[in-house]
């Protein structure tokens, strides 16, 4: 999405050619294959791991961080491919996204109206707003440590990076299409209109 707003603000001539179908199809390829094989990995040095015969998940979901935490083998191993992977995969695309808008930032300071300037901005602010969300609640899980974590702000937490967030971007962006708009504004138009009361 990053890119996608760097190459529509920075370079909006080129914008079709660019961002492809061809394009599309290939960034999301590659996301879902470094996914998969992140979570081949994962679940290959989790099964090395022994538990007790009675462990309980203080969690609504069994995640990664929270049964390592619960092994009774030795984790350093698990620890290091975990603090890895957020590196690898949560640092690397942080900077190309910021770098996006770094230079997102630098052309909407070019542009000469405030009208243009704020369309530009609106733009960016809900895919920004998104990504600090996810950031944030997903380092907050991973990066803390064992000692100082509680599960029940780390389920907290959780729940904000693999639940509200997916369900944030849809509703964001369908919100700018002109049609999911004027669909909105009529069903709220309905819905506000009483219906006469017919007394028997």
């Amino acid at each position: 999405m990053a890119y996608d707003r760097f190459v529509a603000i920075c370079h909006p001539l080129h914008y079709t050619v660019i961002m492809s179908a061809r394009l599309c199809g290939l960034l999301v390829l590659v996301s879902w294959v470094i996914n998969v094989l992140h979570s081949f990995l994962q679940t290959l040095i989790v099964l090395r791991l022994s538990f007790s015969r009675e462990v309980i998940i203080p969690h609504y979901f069994c995640e990664l961080k929270q049964l390592v935490q619960l092994a009774c083998s030795d984790t350093f191993p698990n620890d290091m491919v975990m603090y890895f992977a957020t590196v690898l995969l949560g640092d690397a695309p942080l900077a190309g996204i910021l770098y996006s808008y770094s230079r997102i930032v630098s052309s909407i300071c070019e542009i000469s109206s405030a009208q243009g300037k704020y369309k530009a901005f609106s733009t960016c602010a809900s895919h920004l707003s998104v990504v600090s969300l996810f950031y944030c609640t997903c380092l907050r899980v991973y990066l803390s440590s064992a000692a100082t974590q509680s599960s029940h702000l780390s389920a907290k937490a959780s729940v904000m990076y693999t639940v509200v967030t997916p369900m944030l971007n849809p509703f964001i962006y369908s919100l700018r299409n002109k049609d999911i708009k004027r669909a909105l504004k009529t069903f709220f138009r309905r819905t506000m209109i009483k219906t006469p009361v017919v007394l028997s």
